[in-house]
């Protein structure tokens, strides 16, 4: 009944947001000079933004910086599946300078793809960038079937095939995994589309070394406690009405207790931003909520299968996961670059738990491996931000476009290659 009891409340609140909003529209139209009158606009205003929403926030690229010319931007979807379709952000190619093809993969794990909005804009600087862009499970279907963490790593191959040869896979987050077992698939069936090089960013590939809190968390219970007490049934009135779901108001809310003080002060900051008429800090805090309270419901099979296989039994990393009754083995792994990036304050991910990749392609070849701890950074900071730029992104480019020729610079202080532990 959680999910009835959420819609019920929601339900009932919406009267109350749609009021504050139209009472702070009507009220910025106003002599909002007048204190009181801009103390009430922006009180309806705070009121109206603290609500969850379910669909996907648009990506808004619509421009990028290439070769210092501003360079328009095009959404194109170059395949729609039920689950997850392949975005594609398409560019003109100008000055006959080749931008190889970067898969973005995207995590499938309470909120949506365009979490990674400032990835794919720092990317279509040098790359042609596509993205997995995950649907809402509770707008899909029971007639499309279940997805579970094999249908993953279906997208993963599918969306690698359609877009070619010589693609590069970019992960962020919880699909390492599914992008390390789609690329060891891919190579030992010889797949002409297997990825050119394979970046792995803050994944849990291994979750016994240096466990979290999160870690700690997925292991104290059974399994079947987390199907028990976190999975519900989609409601009506929504395309999905009674498929199995890891709601996304579940985790978000599980994050927003872990900062509920912070989330607190950030509502009260963009109250008094408003009232003091400086609406671009105003703004910040309002495009961050934007994205950050836009939930989507996982499928209960992808989610639940992920806890037990990557974070109870560590299944890639002991040699145990399986795709169809088929053993992943990563050491089929030949001829893709990897490139593992890690974050020093990481909380979700810890130190350790990426470059273990690194061990388990043992047959990538040791000048084609390249691992980076960034100092000073947290989960967020691994793939956004000023560090993400200005310090990750560099190496990361410059991996990609060395392994278009397999060519990379040794490093003479580790065999992995290339900015190995590198600050």
């Amino acid at each position: 009944m959680l999910y009835q009891a959420y819609q019920l409340q929601s339900d009932l609140m919406s009267p109350l947001r749609l009021m504050a909003q139209g009472l702070s529209a009507s009220l910025w139209l106003q002599n909002t000079e007048r204190s009181i009158t801009r103390r009430m606009a922006a009180a309806s205003e705070v009121i109206s933004r603290m609500r969850l929403t379910h669909t996907r926030p648009a990506y808004g690229i619509g421009s990028v910086t290439v070769d210092g010319e501003a360079t328009p931007v095009e959404e194109e979807m170059v395949l729609a599946l039920p689950f997850g379709s392949l975005l594609h952000f398409k560019k003109p190619v100008s000055g006959g300078r080749h931008h190889p093809p970067v898969l973005l993969v995207a995590p499938l794990s309470g909120h949506f793809a365009t979490l990674l909005r400032e990835t794919v804009r720092t990317l279509l600087q040098d790359h042609d960038v596509y993205i997995t862009d995950w649907h809402n499970a509770r707008d899909v279907s029971l007639r499309h079937g279940p997805f579970g963490l094999d249908d993953y790593i279906d997208h993963m191959i599918r969306f690698t095939q359609v877009i070619g040869p010589g693609t590069h896979v970019v992960a962020v987050c919880q699909p390492c995994v599914a992008a390390l077992a789609a690329a060891a698939l891919m190579a030992e069936d010889d797949d002409p589309a297997q990825p050119r090089s394979l970046t792995l960013m803050a994944g849990p590939v291994d979750c016994r070394v240096n466990p979290t809190a999160v870690n700690t968390l997925a292991t104290s219970k059974p399994i079947e406690w987390f199907e028990k007490n976190l999975i519900s049934h989609v409601p009506l009135p929504h395309a999905g009405y009674m498929r199995r779901v890891y709601p996304g108001f579940v985790q978000l809310s599980a994050f927003l207790s872990m900062n509920l003080d912070r989330h607190k002060k950030s509502f009260k900051d963009m109250y008094q931003h408003l009232v003091d008429g400086d609406i671009d800090k105003a703004n910040v805090i309002r495009l961050f909520y934007d994205e950050y309270l836009a939930v989507n419901d996982l499928p209960a099979e992808f989610y639940l299968e992920t806890v037990e296989k990557v974070f109870q039994t560590y299944d890639l990393a002991v040699g145990k996961l399986s795709y169809r009754g088929r053993i992943v083995n990563p050491a089929a792994i030949r001829r893709t670059a990897l490139m593992t990036v890690e974050g020093e304050r990481d909380d979700i991910c810890s130190v350790g738990q990426t470059v273990a990749a690194q061990d388990l392609c043992s047959s990538i070849r040791p000048f084609m491996k390249t691992h980076h701890v960034q100092t000073g950074v947290g989960h967020y900071g691994v793939f956004s931000g000023r560090r993400w730029n200005q310090q990750i992104y560099p190496r990361v480019r410059e991996m990609i476009h060395a392994s278009m020729g397999q060519i990379l610079i040794k490093s003479a202080s580790s065999p992995l290659g290339v900015g190995v532990n590198s600050y």
